[in-house]
């Protein structure tokens, strides 16, 4: 099978053995401590991406609450970002494991690897305390992220992260336009990033443009501000 190994169970490494008929012989799958953790995170993957799919059909059931599937999803956005540098490193994409292991998850893949973020929900708590606090994260989230461009930073799993914190703050705003073009900037650069794997970097074209993206947004973001006091 393109000399990857076949899906990976929910046992541990050591439990698992194929039984060969008509003699039941049991047979190793792997030879040697490194097939044994190669074996692991393939299967640390394929749970995370497994269960993504289970809390997406549950928040869509209302069988959670918001808080729940919030704290829940960006557990999972961080634990597959690290199961899939450790799985998959430069051999495959995401996607081609997920076509060769046949998971069938429409939503985990639109979550992982579409929007890199929980489904955006605007907070009922639009108090003024509250929106002070928001607006705080959302000005250090974007100084961090333009910050980390700068000194070039390039790999996907340094980027990601920082600019999927900064979508999470920027989405709890209150009152914000569904067309509000700093959404719209950050969003565009996550999905991208989201298509690459964790180990890829991108080039130096594309990060004078994210800084360029980035910079223009935290500058939209802050007209928004003056036009709201």
């Amino acid at each position: 099978m393109n000399g990857y190994p076949p899906p990976p169970a929910y046992t541990s490494a050591s439990q698992r053995t194929v039984t060969e008929d008509p003699q039941e012989q049991e047979v190793e799958l792997y030879e040697s401590y490194k097939e044994r953790e190669a074996y692991d995170n393939l299967a640390d993957l394929y749970a995370v991406i497994l269960a993504t799919e289970h809390l997406e059909r549950a928040y869509a059931r209302d069988a959670i609450t918001r808080e729940e599937y919030t704290a829940e999803c960006n557990k999972l956005i961080s634990q597959f970002r690290l199961a899939e540098k450790a799985a998959l490193g430069k051999t495959m994409t995401t996607e081609t494991f997920m076509e060769l292991y046949q998971l069938e998850c429409p939503r985990a893949r639109e979550r992982l690897l579409r929007m890199g973020v929980p489904e955006q929900i605007k907070s009922g708590d639009d108090s003024g305390q509250h929106v002070a606090v928001t607006i705080a994260e959302t000005v250090q989230m974007f100084i961090t992220a333009m910050d980390a461009v700068k000194l070039e930073q390039r790999a996907v799993d340094e980027l990601q992260p920082l600019l999927s914190d900064l979508m999470d703050a920027l989405t709890r705003l209150p009152e914000t336009p569904n067309d509000f073009e700093p959404n719209r900037k950050v969003s565009k650069w996550l999905q991208k990033l989201n298509a690459m794997r964790a180990v890829d970097e991108i080039d130096e074209d594309d990060s004078r443009q994210l800084y360029h993206d980035l910079d223009s947004a935290y500058a939209e973001f802050t007209r928004y501000l003056k036009r709201k006091k």
